[in-house]
């Protein structure tokens, strides 16, 4: 028999992080019994951040992978723990979301009778950071590297037309507009909204663009919770949710908002600073290593550079 010792580094690595994302969804894979009377809440990165404020003794909610991670078997068993739950709380998803049956009205089908799933919506806020986006480019697989969100400067500059490096008051609040307007307009086949919890805004509202922070995981599970049905208040974390990425917060923004904070010109990775030179170094590499990303990524934004080419 083979000694853990003689087993290559990449396969034992491999095996271990399998087996510690199974531990980590117990329950999902069955190596955790089902509690009585769960609820699941479905979607992406942020879907776990409000599992986390809605849980509680008396309101279980199962931990499940976020959808974009899920695979053929995966899916089929989330189907499985929906017609044993007695409520879902789900993003909204598109019909067979990467080939597989993850789109919200397929759940539903999945429903045993009496159970319910309410919407929630995919929060993204950027006027915090007008200077960043989470952009995908079909065609052009991954993220940059360190940090997987894009300054739109850097962008600009590649492309060879250079914007200023700050916008005007008046120009942040026309971006944060922007994106509330947006969610607005997602929000009207949406059980549950978000938008109105953006005023005012502070600096923990959002970690990045996606990253929602505590002021709106709380309320937002607050509502959840009446909208359901369910008894209690929201399970206050003790800790920031969705933090282990942060984005600059730039002077110019802390003056728009009049917040108290101060102006921080470096990145926060699990707690550690990260330069924001380091950071556009990297991804000058990254672009110039795939071509064509930058062009089109800049298409797909241009709403949002509209208010960046008239600064």
């Amino acid at each position: 028999m083979s000694r853990a010792t003689d087993i290559p580094h990449g396969i034992a690595d491999a095996d271990s992080s399998v087996l510690g994302r199974r531990r980590h969804y117990g329950a999902f894979f069955g190596l955790d019994p089902l509690p009585a009377d769960f609820g699941v809440v479905v979607g992406n990165c942020q879907a776990e951040s409000l599992r986390i404020v809605l849980d509680a003794p008396d309101r279980p909610l199962m931990r499940v992978p976020p959808v974009h991670e899920m695979t053929a078997s995966e899916a089929e068993r989330l189907h499985e723990i929906v017609a044993r739950a007695a409520y879902v709380v789900s993003q909204p998803i598109r019909r067979d979301y990467r080939d597989l049956p993850l789109g919200t009205a397929q759940l539903t089908d999945s429903l045993t009778p009496g159970a319910r799933l309410i919407t929630v919506p995919s929060v993204r806020f950027t006027g915090l950071h007008p200077f960043q986006a989470a952009i995908r480019v079909p065609g052009i697989a991954g993220d940059p590297p360190l940090v997987a969100y894009h300054d739109v400067r850097l962008l600009a500059e590649v492309a060879g037309a250079p914007v200023a490096p700050a916008l005007t008051p008046d120009a942040v609040r026309a971006v944060a507009d922007d994106a509330l307007a947006e969610l607005r307009r997602r929000e009207a086949e949406i059980d549950v909204p978000v938008s109105d919890l953006f005023t005012p805004v502070t600096a923990d509202h959002m970690r990045t663009v996606n990253h929602p922070g505590n002021p709106v995981w709380l309320p937002l599970a607050a509502r959840v919770i009446d909208v359901l049905g369910l008894a209690g208040e929201p399970t206050d974390p003790g800790r920031p949710l969705l933090a282990s990425v942060q984005a600059p917060l730039e002077g110019w923004v802390v003056e728009t908002w009049g917040l108290p904070d101060a102006p921080r010109d470096h990145w926060l990775v699990d707690g550690n600073p990260l330069t924001t030179d380091a950071v556009h170094e990297a991804h000058r590499t990254w672009y110039g290593a795939h071509p064509g990303f930058v062009d089109a990524a800049l298409t797909r934004l241009a709403p949002l550079m509209r208010h960046w080419r008239s600064a």
